[in-house]
């Protein structure tokens, strides 16, 4: 994390009675609370009040698991510190702006069974537990995953598989370039990264051709996107880019970031999806280039 980013992690944990030793916090968050847990425990609040996981996370990761374990009303209060990167707590007349800025990962079944579409196991649920289940996260909440990707089980064989791939070090690098490209675009303007990019920003830095329009346009057409879908879509093409150095955003770019959006598609909202599911609400904009093969259709 850059010298200001430590500066600001440091003063939470200060705050929280968490700093157990001198000198500033380097490494970024990783914050993974049970589905227990309460919404004041989420956001923060209490009688001192408290930070809460949100604010513990800034500038790091707060990761979900068994996302549709936790209770509806828990997850929505999310909904304002993803859009502000701040969360605001009133207490006994006064209030308290706690900074919030995190990359959000979600993961969760495709049914309670979790077995909806293998060959192998046949899954016990009805469409109506699975609908029931898949309510439990609300609609404006999940459209804020601006990347969100069905991953398949692995099978015996490919835990084996030995095939080559990119390494841990080649992908660090490329995403240290990334980040390079966007504080270099972003100086002076008030943002870091191409997630906290505005609409108004967006209109200058995601700017497409006549082809990416058309593609854009069809998109938002066939899927019903919403207007947050559209920005986040231009958000992760744009990131897709500086992952390879490319000045301008390009169809194929478009194209990726169009083909994440799988909870907009119809047959996941009609059940048909046969693969498990996890949502990532990206709070850097640079840290995930693509899922494994054959985790997107």
């Amino acid at each position: 994390s850059s010298l200001e980013e430590a500066i600001e992690i440091s003063c939470v944990y200060s705050a929280a009675g968490l700093l157990h030793e001198p000198g500033l916090v380097r490494q970024r968050p990783f914050r993974a609370p049970h589905h227990t847990i309460s919404g004041v425990g989420l956001v923060g609040g209490g009688r001192g009040p408290h930070p809460g996981e949100v604010t513990l996370a800034h500038h790091g990761v707060l990761f979900l698991d068994e996302m549709a374990e936790f209770g509806r009303a828990t997850l929505d209060v999310l909904r304002q510190p993803l859009e502000d990167g701040s969360i605001v707590i009133t207490r006994a007349g006064r209030s308290i702006r706690m900074p919030a800025r995190f990359m959000l990962v979600g993961a969760m079944n495709p049914c309670p069974c979790g077995q909806l579409g293998r060959a192998d196991r046949p899954c016990e649920c009805t469409p109506a537990t699975v609908s029931n289940y898949r309510a439990r996260t609300s609609g404006p909440l999940l459209d804020r995953f601006e990347l969100q990707v069905e991953v398949p089980p692995l099978r015996a064989i490919d835990l084996r598989s030995t095939g080559p791939g990119e390494s841990s070090a080649s992908v660090s690098a490329r995403v240290a370039a990334a980040r390079r490209i966007q504080d270099k675009r972003y100086s002076g303007v008030g943002v870091a990264t191409n997630s906290a990019l505005t609409s108004g920003l967006l209109r200058e830095h995601g700017r497409l051709d006549e082809a990416g329009v058309n593609l854009l346009r069809t998109a938002f057409e066939r899927l019903g996107l919403s207007l947050r879908a559209h920005d986040g879509i231009l958000r992760v093409a744009r990131t897709i880019a500086d992952l390879e150095g490319a000045a301008e955003i390009r169809p194929s770019h478009l194209a990726e970031a169009i083909q994440y959006r799988c909870l907009d598609r119809p047959g996941f909202r009609s059940l048909e999806s046969h693969s498990h599911s996890s949502q990532v609400r990206p709070g850097d904009g640079s840290s995930f280039r693509r899922p494994p093969d054959g985790a997107v259709d």
